[in-house]
């Protein structure tokens, strides 16, 4: 057996001495030999090619645990754990960057010069469909909390229900002082406790999007595939990004966007409140409210079925919220209704003394 000295090992492997030393130790890369009296480690040319791709694994930032798993594993398995873990890593990392541009885009908001006291109608319908055999959906559109919920699994309607239901509770209550990034993330955490309480395992869970009004602005919270659409002059814009793994798939440019509309893993979340869910980091924003803007939340059994130019034109055309709703949900039904379907719409208007729905 052809034996390499541990420093001749490391220039191979790209690996520092120090770092063979704690491999050694954690056990992860025990040496061919250690001379008994010196201590000196030894390594064989056959372990370079484990070497380097515990190096690779360190390089992608893989804690060390995780790379004992990886290496225990034949090279297919270990190829779906190295794909596991980096889908994982690009929804923290796409989380982090929404932050980001929450946070830049709160500590740039400049209040509006006008004094003109804006207001939200809204309505909110959520419909079974013509497939499913029950409605695991949850839609809610109030005062200032406007919010949809597209629950899966055996607990999925309780999960959506729960979720919804911790926001909901924002709606009679003045918001509380203080930055409305912790009031966002409150309720947040809040939805994800309730969900937990709701749903026995982790294959159980739901999606969360959800808006809350503070009088000039709405307050985005935003976990799954569930969606946000802004229709601003007449045009519509999507405001919200699926955490899917064929989302993650276009945004690598490995699929087009026509060709995420048919692969079969189009539905598989790589984000959501579940009952087993560590924390979930969701995207956060501020969107800023102009009179005449008309804003849409979303199960995906409405905008998997109908295309966003139709949304659009339906969204337009709507004279009223609620008027907008039901076109909506009837435009689903019409394509099939092979997915529960939710929607929220919410209109912000000028105030004129008083709130009226619809």
């Amino acid at each position: 057996m052809e034996m390499l000295t541990i420093g001749a090992f490391a220039n191979a492997c790209r690996l520092s001495p120090k770092a063979l030393r704690l491999y050694d130790e954690l056990e992860l890369l025990r040496p061919a030999r250690v001379d008994p009296e010196t201590g000196y480690r030894y390594y064989a040319v056959a372990q370079l090619e484990q070497a380097r791709l515990v190096a690779w694994l360190r390089r992608i930032g893989m804690p060390l645990a995780r790379i004992r798993r990886v290496c225990a594993l034949d090279d297919a398995s270990a190829a779906q754990e190295i794909r596991a873990y980096w889908a994982r890593v690009e929804a923290e990392t796409a989380g982090r960057r929404e932050l980001v541009a929450f946070l830049v885009n709160h500590l740039s908001y400049t209040p509006r010069k006008d004094t003109t006291m804006l207001e939200l109608r809204y309505s909110a319908l959520s419909d079974t469909g013509l497939v499913r055999p029950a409605n695991q959906d949850t839609a809610h559109a109030g005062a200032r909390v406007l919010a949809v919920a597209d629950g899966f699994g055996t607990n999925g309607a309780p999960a959506s229900t729960a979720a919804v239901e911790a926001l909901k509770s924002l709606d009679g209550e003045p918001l509380p002082g203080g930055s409305v990034l912790n009031l966002l993330e409150d309720a947040v955490r809040g939805a994800a406790r309730a969900v937990q309480d709701a749903t026995p395992g982790k294959d159980d869970g739901t999606t969360l999007t959800a808006m809350v009004w503070t009088g000039s602005q709405l307050g985005l919270v935003h976990i799954g595939d569930s969606r946000a659409y802004l229709l601003r002059d007449g045009e519509l814009f999507r405001i919200t990004h699926d955490h899917t793994m064929v989302q993650s798939m276009v945004d690598e440019g490995r699929l087009t966007p026509e060709e995420a509309v048919a692969h079969p893993q189009r539905a598989l979340l790589l984000k959501a409140l579940t009952g087993g869910a560590d924390s979930v980091v969701p995207d956060l924003r501020l969107c800023d409210a102009l009179p005449g803007d008309r804003y849409l939340l979303c199960s995906d059994g409405l905008s998997t079925v109908v295309a966003d130019e139709e949304l659009r034109r339906l969204l337009g055309s709507a004279p009223a919220p609620d008027a907008a709703v039901r076109s909506l949900v009837e435009a689903a039904i019409d394509a099939g209704g092979p997915d529960n379907v939710s929607c929220v719409v919410a209109d912000v208007v000028e105030a004129d003394g008083g709130r009226r729905l619809g």
